[in-house]
């Protein structure tokens, strides 16, 4: 293809079909005066030394102060933090209000409850054309293992295993775990089948960002529930530590309100929606090949011995 034939647009398009994690790239000069912008642009370039890379626009009002910085940092998004990535996306006077975050090295401000974050050091500023290449040496960094926000033909995406790694290999002969006495144990063989069920339902579950206490706290909670510390404690089975925990991160991301008992925030109602539509649809896929008096009776046993234990 010759230049005078090049059409930028298509090739937007066609570099679109590299899907790419989501980030937030931030910093703060000597004077205070913050910055951050949404980048997909980020990558890896050396572990010896440790550095990392992204691109900003040569015309963006924001690179003045990402020459002067020292440092600056990079959020990796988690699933659940399309509204950040909004946020920063946009024109704004003062994209940092109303946002919370803390001081990383060199001042760079970095976000609670991301997938991870890397604090760099100012390593070099590359030509790229109509970017400038911004090269960072990593001096710190936080794994939280939150699943990513991903994007993808300019559109936000979820990761999901795929299908071959998860699909249990056919035509192969029964475990031997089930023959002999182990075949009629019924502990052994719920134990067994909720942990088939979770394989599959879970990573599904994690794609959203929220970690698994988060989630069942959320499902627990529905529309109208607004539940005490000891009903929350009832009802999803899990620590009191763990359950403090998923409410201070519910609470912070504003999917849940603590006035009187823990209560669903519009916001929250949304998101414990998506999380019942892929509850539903494991349980459709799971279950499709059983009749509907055959699943009623599997919930009567599982409602009978719930209530006997």
């Amino acid at each position: 293809m010759s230049e005078s034939t090049f059409d930028p647009r298509a090739f937007r398009r066609a570099l679109g079909n590299f899907a790419t994690g989501v980030t937030v790239v931030t910093a703060a000069d000597a004077s205070g005066r913050k910055v951050g912008v949404t980048a997909n642009s980020f990558n890896s370039v050396s572990l010896d030394p440790p550095l990392v890379l992204w691109s900003i626009d040569k015309r963006s009002s924001s690179h003045g102060v990402f020459e002067q910085a020292s440092h600056f940092a990079v959020n990796v998004l988690a699933a659940d933090q399309i509204d950040l990535s909004n946020n920063f996306a946009r024109p704004k006077d003062d994209r940092f209000a109303a946002i919370e975050y803390q001081s990383g090295q060199g001042g760079a401000p970095v976000f609670a409850d991301c997938s991870a974050r890397f604090h760099c050091e100012k390593y070099q500023q590359v030509d790229g054309g109509d970017h400038w290449i911004m090269i960072g040496k990593v001096v710190a960094f936080d794994d939280f293992g939150r699943a990513p926000l991903l994007y993808h033909q300019g559109a936000y995406s979820m990761v999901l295993p795929h299908t071959r790694m998860t699909q249990r290999d056919e035509g192969q002969p029964p475990s031997s775990h089930f023959q002999g006495r182990l075949s009629h144990n019924l502990y052994y063989l719920m134990t067994q089948a909720v942990r088939a069920y979770q394989s599959s339902y879970q990573p599904r579950q994690l794609s959203t960002g929220l970690r698994t206490n988060e989630a069942r706290m959320l499902m627990v909670l529905e529309n109208d529930a607004r539940l005490s510390a000891s009903e929350l404690l009832r009802e999803v089975a899990m620590p009191v530590r763990e359950i403090e925990d998923a409410v201070a991160n519910l609470k912070r991301k504003g999917l849940v309100a603590d006035d009187d008992g823990v209560y669903l925030t519009s916001v929250g109602i949304e998101q414990t929606e998506d999380l019942w539509a892929i509850a539903r649809e494991q349980q459709e896929k799971v279950f499709a090949e059983f009749s509907q008096d055959q699943i009623e009776t599997f919930k009567t046993v599982l409602k009978r011995l719930i209530s006997q234990c």
